[in-house]
């Protein structure tokens, strides 16, 4: 064999290695389909019906996904941890998952209680429903992606502790696109709204 067809074989069987080796790790189309199966994944775990009349249903999906699949807003957001499920409908308890919409993402949770060594004042979860203006926590877009930004509260609600909310976990979140916060945005709107907001 001479030189020059060695060289091509050697060449060849390279780029054929090479070309196994990224098929193997590259995702598959399944896992690699941009917002497709979250938003899908998303409208699968509203946690109860909502009226999606006029809503971007996509972006309504993906903010769905983000809340209630990738993180657990609730978890934080809930008024009663005790009554996150509905009766009968809690998966801790092997039972078919129903969210109390009476709690869900409600705020009143109470992190830190009022007096001790440092906190004057206790620091308590805020609503994340539409309020009485018809916003999500009250804010408009431009505000809501301010705080996730900056962590700054907008509602001065514990001004002896500064400026920025004390409990959320917003250093992690002011990462995230404004594709994405804008989707949680969407799906805050479409929830059914919270006229009673925890003061």
């Amino acid at each position: 064999m001479t030189r020059l067809k060695i060289s091509v074989v050697l060449l060849f069987s390279a780029a054929t290695v090479l070309a196994v080796g990224l098929t193997a790790v590259s995702p598959t189309r399944a896992e690699d389909d941009g917002d497709e199966s979250r938003i899908r994944q998303g409208l699968n775990a509203l946690p109860f019906n909502l009226n999606l009349r006029g809503k971007d249903i996509a972006a309504v999906g993906l903010g769905s996904y983000l809340v209630n699949v990738a993180g657990d807003c609730n978890g934080c957001h809930v008024s009663n941890p005790q009554k996150t499920y509905l009766p009968g409908g809690n998966p801790f308890m092997g039972q078919t998952e129903k969210i109390d919409p009476t709690t869900y993402l409600v705020g009143g949770r109470v992190f830190i209680p009022a007096n001790p060594p440092g906190f004057p004042h206790a620091i308590v979860s805020r609503n994340l429903r539409p309020e009485a203006n018809g916003l999500p926590e009250g804010h408009t877009y431009a505000d809501f992606l301010k705080i996730i930004r900056t962590g700054v509260d907008l509602d001065h609600a514990h001004p002896e502790y500064g400026p920025f909310l004390q409990v959320m976990p917003w250093p992690n979140f002011r990462n995230m696109t404004d594709h994405d916060i804008r989707a949680i945005y969407t799906y805050l709107s479409a929830l059914p709204p919270n006229l009673n907001p925890q003061p």
